[in-house]
């Protein structure tokens, strides 16, 4: 299996959203939930380290959303799959374990549910990835993706994307937008019991945090 100091070369050390302390982070996780679950303690390992291994490059800003790289980024679950096929088969992986790696890896977006997460091993990756996006530290990445994007700290919803999701013209993706399109979402989105239990108090923290934002933004002007 790909070692913790191997991985740590596949991302960027100074990205607040993607880099090698999300990795780490979410591979804690992994071994955390797993353990509860009884999920392959190998596969997760291994799929976590290589999850968002095509994902390092700096955030796109969104307004660049069809951008090649943007196109990168949005399917970046597909090239890190790829990826981790050739490492594990260079190691000698059984091809249904490979296969298995493949499966979380592919599983574990929010914005594409093509390909649900159907065993263990990719639910427990799936929801330690997303608690990750919750909590202290997924206001954090947020803020951090918006400074990253070259995006606004805060900027009021429009109400077709309150209703829809989708931004008017120019509109641009503040923390709190991300907040309300996914991360207000994720306790729901949650596969395992372990994982449902862990996202609820990061979630109540989560609402708090962006209420309390707004309340003092919105006393500002």
């Amino acid at each position: 299996m790909p070692s913790i100091e191997t991985a740590r070369s596949w991302y960027p050390q100074n990205d607040p959203v993607h880099g090698f302390d999300h990795i780490l982070r979410v591979y804690r996780m992994v071994e955390r939930l797993a353990e509860v679950e009884g999920a392959d303690l190998e596969i997760v390992r291994a799929a976590a380290l290589l999850h968002d291994v095509d994902g390092s490059q700096q955030p796109v800003p969104r307004e660049n959303e069809g951008s090649a790289v943007s196109d990168q980024r949005k399917m970046h679950q597909h090239s890190a799959a790829n990826f981790a096929r050739q490492i594990l088969q260079s190691e000698s992986w059984p091809e249904a374990r490979i296969q298995a790696v493949e499966h979380c890896i592919r599983a574990h977006r929010f914005r594409d549910e093509r390909e649900q997460p159907q065993t263990i091993e990719a639910q427990v990756l799936f929801d330690a990835d997303k608690l990750d996006a919750i909590g202290a530290i997924g206001a954090v990445r947020a803020i951090g993706y918006a400074v990253l994007a070259e995006q606004p700290l805060h900027a009021e919803p429009s109400q077709h994307f309150l209703e829809t999701g989708q931004k008017e013209p120019g509109e641009p993706h503040t923390p709190y937008h991300e907040h309300i399109f996914k991360l207000s979402k994720l306790k729901e989105r949650m596969f395992t019991n372990s994982g449902r239990a862990l996202a609820e108090k990061r979630h109540n923290f989560l609402e708090s945090f962006f209420e309390q934002w707004q309340a003092e933004l919105t006393a500002q002007r």
